[in-house]
């Protein structure tokens, strides 16, 4: 599966990513935010460190 933008996989079994490029890279996919650019995802993560949080509704 090619990884795209929104793509949230687990790296190395300990550390979640949440990919804003497209790369030629063979991960397992075990989220997805939806409706996102790389753009957007750039504009919103910055330079620096991030905090992310999940839930459910």
């Amino acid at each position: 599966m090619k990884i795209t933008a929104g793509d949230i996989i687990l790296y190395q079994g300990n550390s979640l990513v949440i990919y804003y490029a497209a790369n030629s890279w063979n991960f397992t996919r075990i989220g997805k935010i939806n409706d996102v650019t790389q753009t957007e995802l750039l504009e919103a993560f910055g330079d620096g460190d991030i905090t992310v949080t999940f839930s459910l509704d």
